[in-house]
């Protein structure tokens, strides 16, 4: 959505905003992280929207950049972690050191963030050092990051989709870009990174 920044109230960790679109004034939730990059009042301001739905309430969340909206997704997939949470997590930390994070196993880097414990940090470590890698690899898993969208996406996505591990399929289509250079269309990326990902 691409919007006026009308207002902030900041709290610890994840706060709010106040996003005009179109005369109508939206409070939207974001992490610290998010807050920061929106810049001033009064600024235009183009972010990432969530909309959560319950019995009893409406919620809009709002992000930066689409990869930490995807993160966010993630995160609220395990159980324990809801938007609360998952807004604390991406406050503490950088997507890149989320990422490593998950990469090492250090649930004591994920437990940094208001409202984790070490027995969730340690849930959050253990569900998602796999899934992690289809949202642009983690660090270690293969030559090069390989974004969530585009080409080089849904070629992780095909490769999860017949069963590779989305860090296993990150890393072979990042290999497979590296082999093809930029412009390589999706089939000839699943095609060699199908062949990266059997050896």
């Amino acid at each position: 959505m691409i919007a006026k920044l009308t207002g902030r109230l900041d709290s610890s960790g994840a706060g709010h905003a106040v996003i005009d679109v179109g005369g109508v004034g939206y409070l939207v939730e974001a992490s610290a992280r998010t807050l920061d990059a929106l810049g001033p009042v009064g600024g235009d301001v183009t972010i990432h929207t969530e909309m959560l739905v319950g019995e009893d309430f409406l919620r809009l969340l709002g992000f930066a950049r689409a990869e930490e909206r995807d993160w966010f997704r993630l995160l609220t997939s395990v159980q324990g972690v809801g938007a609360k949470v998952a807004l604390a997590i991406l406050s503490a930390l950088e997507v890149a050191d989320l990422q490593r994070a998950l990469a090492s196993g250090d649930s004591a880097m994920i437990a940094r963030a208001n409202g984790v414990g070490p027995k969730l940090a340690q849930r959050i470590a253990h569900e998602l050092k796999d899934k992690a890698g289809a949202l642009g690899g983690i660090a270690g898993t293969g030559p090069a990051a390989v974004p969530a969208a585009g080409p080089l996406g849904d070629a992780v996505t095909a490769l999860a989709g017949l069963g590779f591990k989305p860090g296993e399929a990150s890393a072979a289509v990042a290999a497979a870009s590296e082999e093809l250079g930029a412009g390589a269309t999706l089939d000839a990326l699943v095609r060699v990174a199908l062949k990266k990902a059997v050896k």
